[in-house]
This record gives structure tokens, sequence and C-alpha cells, in this order.
């Protein structure tokens, strides 16, 4: 194995495993503050941006399954944090809302998400260099995103 080799191995290693760490401490925030789960968090935060959020968005912004989302959004619903409503032009679709229950303890998850990012990223680097990593890491997901599409097509 060549020096560069060795170099994008040691990346992909430092990125799984300091994802896992930075997932693992804001899941148990949310879950201490809030009894939310992190990966209840984020698709509530893709309904809230949306006047009509579908099953598809969440999916698609979290880049997970269809049918991961669609589980996902059962056990929100069933928390009682969101409604579903059927779509006026496809009687097999839904628009997702958020409840008002949903919308207070995102409301109260969001300071509780943004104080722990700032615990871990914000105290330990400067806002130029999150403002790099960040830039990077969009470059980064652009080309995975590219190849995979790339790769479907095969």
């Amino acid at each position: 194995m060549d020096d560069d080799t060795a170099i994008v191995a040691d990346l992909f290693d430092h990125l799984v495993r300091a994802q896992i760490l930075l997932w693992n401490a804001v899941d148990g925030r949310l879950r201490a503050d809030h009894d939310l789960p992190l990966s209840w968090f984020e698709p509530m935060r893709v309904i809230a941006s949306r006047d009509h959020a579908r099953v598809r968005d969440i999916a698609t912004t979290l880049l997970v399954t269809d049918g991961g989302a669609s589980k996902l959004v059962d056990r929100i619903a069933a928390a009682g944090f969101l409604h579903r409503h059927r779509h006026p032009d496809d009687g097999r679709a839904a628009w997702l809302e958020l409840s008002d229950s949903g919308r207070q303890v995102l409301a109260a998850a969001e300071a509780s998400f943004h104080d722990e990012l700032s615990r871990r990223l914000g105290s330990t680097m400067s806002a130029d260099h999150i403002r790099e990593l960040a830039g990077s890491l969009a470059i980064l997901r652009t080309v995975a995103a590219s190849a995979g599409s790339a790769s479907a097509d095969r």
C-alpha cells in the first residue's frame, strides 16, 4: 500500500469514527434532555422545514431508504409527534406535519442539539476551521452521491 492509499484509508477511519462519536454524543444528549432519539429528531427537522413534507423527502434528505423513512415516520406518529394528511391529488401519498407536541419537543431539542454541537465542535475548532471542514465534507458528499448514482446506472 502506498502512502496516498494509506492516507485515504486513515481519512476514512477518522470520518467514520468521528461521525459515530458525534452521533452518539448528540443522541445521548437528546435522549437525556428530551427523551427524543436523534433518529427521530432528524426526520422531525426535515418535516418542520417544509410546508408539505413526504416520506420521500425524509428519505432523500437523510440518505435512507423509503422503507426506513416510513418506519421512522410510523414510530414518530405513534409517539404523537406528527400527523399524516392524505395528499389531495394522490390518495396513496401522505403529507406529514408535526403535531403541537412534536413542534414543542423539536423546539426544545433544537436548543440541546445546538448546545451539544457547540460543545463538541465549536469549542474544539475555530469558526474558520469549521467552515473549511464543512466545505470539504460537502465536496466529498457531492462526489460520493455522484459516484453512487453512476454505479446504480451500471
